[in-house]
């Protein structure tokens, strides 16, 4: 996948937990977790917005945009 999820890297330097963002965000754990591990297929903008307010941050410090190397 081209797009990579950074949740967790700002997570640690915000030195917050999951349970703790996922509290704040008003997600559950599990969609959280789905999220940070780089396993969502989509993510809606009001959950980018709520994560990017608590973590103080930019919606390109969570995702990164890696091209596909061609074979």
């Amino acid at each position: 996948m081209a797009i990579i999820v950074n949740l967790d890297v700002m997570m640690a330097k915000r030195k917050i937990g999951l349970s703790e963002l996922a509290e704040r965000v008003n997600i559950t754990n599990a969609n959280l977790s789905i999220l940070k591990n780089n396993r969502a297929k989509a993510v809606r903008f009001s959950t980018l917005d709520a994560i990017c307010k608590e973590l103080n941050c930019q919606v390109g410090d969570i995702l990164e945009y890696v091209p596909d190397e061609k074979e």
